[in-house]
């Protein structure tokens, strides 16, 4: 691998794409049993990090209410049932 970037720093579709690439690597099976630990432990971090970026994009989400008319009355925030 290049040289990595900190994993705290990575956008979602950044951590997604080296995740993907790191499950890649370790499907195919070619990869020394030191390197896919270290990769596993590197894959499990960027999942973290992809699902923390979720959940707080999650929060911000916002819904439209609408009045009896049809028309837009604001904004509540998303319903997490």
């Amino acid at each position: 691998m290049t040289e990595l970037a900190a994993i705290e720093t990575l956008t979602f579709e950044k951590a997604l794409a080296e995740l993907e690439q790191i499950v890649g690597r370790l499907e195919r099976g070619d990869v020394p049993l030191a390197e896919s630990i270290a990769i596993y432990e590197r894959g499990e971090a960027l999942k973290q990090h992809c699902e923390t970026l979720l959940r707080e994009a999650e929060v911000r989400v916002e819904k439209i209410r609408l009045g009896a008319n049809g028309r837009p009355l604001g904004v509540e925030p998303l319903d997490r049932a």
